[in-house]
Formats: C-alpha cells, structure tokens, sequence
C-alpha cells in the first residue's frame, strides 16, 4: 500500500520519510490541502528508473528502425567498426 503523507509531515518528519524511501524503495505521495501534489523516491529508484526509461527508448527506437527498414546486420556492422578501429591506429 502506498504510503501517503501531507506537506506538513514532510517538512516536520522529512528524516523519516527519507529513511522509508531508502529503505523500503517505495516512493511517498505528498499532498497538498487534500489533493495529490508531489511523489518523492531515494536518488538510488530515482536513477534506476531513469535508466528503465532510457532504455526502453532505446528498444523503441530499435524496433522502429526494425519497422522502416533502417537497420543493418550485426556482423556487417562489427566488420564496420573494426575497420575504422584499424584506420584510427594508422
């Protein structure tokens, strides 16, 4: 169950929400005179879901390179790396 608090607890309790963040790495919803206002995580889910994000935009964009036709072979393009490799040693 989400752990919900107001502003108020926030600013009076911040010590022991922040330990539950990093502790239970759940974020905690902030409301504000009643009404949803904030989700606050720990840096460590912050980032995490950040590179969840970045990532599926990754594959998103594989799959449309998939989809129009813009994609290439593995092996031909490793070959391609390892010339210009070779090239920049030269």
């Amino acid at each position: 169950m989400p752990m919900i608090k107001s502003s108020t607890e926030l600013r009076n309790r911040y010590n022991e929400i922040s330990t539950f963040c990093k502790e239970s790495r759940e974020p905690v919803f902030i409301t504000k005179n009643g009404h949803g206002d904030l989700a606050i995580m720990s840096m460590e889910m912050y980032e995490m879901l950040s590179g969840k994000l970045d990532l599926y935009a990754l594959l998103d964009e594989g799959r449309s390179a998939i989809l129009e036709g813009r994609k290439r072979p593995f092996v031909d393009v490793m070959k391609d790396i390892r010339t210009e490799l070779s090239l920049d040693s030269i």
